[in-house]
């Protein structure tokens, strides 16, 4: 499988990620409408990396399982962890008072969504989206 990552350290390494994101999204086939909700992802994936660890990395892969093909992201930093995951993803939560979609966001959007945290030891979350063959 195909794999490419950026690391994310400033404000542009965000939009770096997010033409990463596309870039891939667009050779595996996907659509205008699911390219859009991969780059949302990724974007909010990261601008959570670049406020909350300061530092981390978005990895994107190809990905293929039986007859389906799709795209894996995973956001991993070693910052401070979530502390409480079940609040941060009820819908409408933030901590930045931003008007970004955050983790339930990032969740609606994908097919999979996975996150992993340890407090002082920092958040890994993987997110997947399949190609559908009635795509546009």
């Amino acid at each position: 499988m195909e794999e490419s990552s950026v690391d994310i350290l400033t404000e542009w390494d965000i939009v770096a990620a997010r033409q990463l994101g596309r870039r891939e999204a667009k050779l595996i086939g996907f659509g205008l409408v699911d390219q859009a909700r991969i780059t949302t992802a990724i974007s909010e994936l990261a601008r959570n990396i670049y406020l909350y660890a300061e530092q981390g990395k978005i990895e994107v892969r190809r990905i293929a399982e039986e007859a389906c093909i799709g795209i894996c992201i995973i956001a991993s930093d070693s910052g401070p962890g979530i502390e409480d995951v079940e609040q941060v993803m009820q819908a409408g939560f933030s901590t930045s008072q931003g008007f970004g979609a955050g983790l339930p966001g990032v969740r609606r959007l994908m097919d999979e969504f996975e996150i992993k945290t340890k407090p002082q030891k920092g958040t890994i979350i993987t997110i997947k989206k399949w190609l559908q063959l009635d795509n546009e």
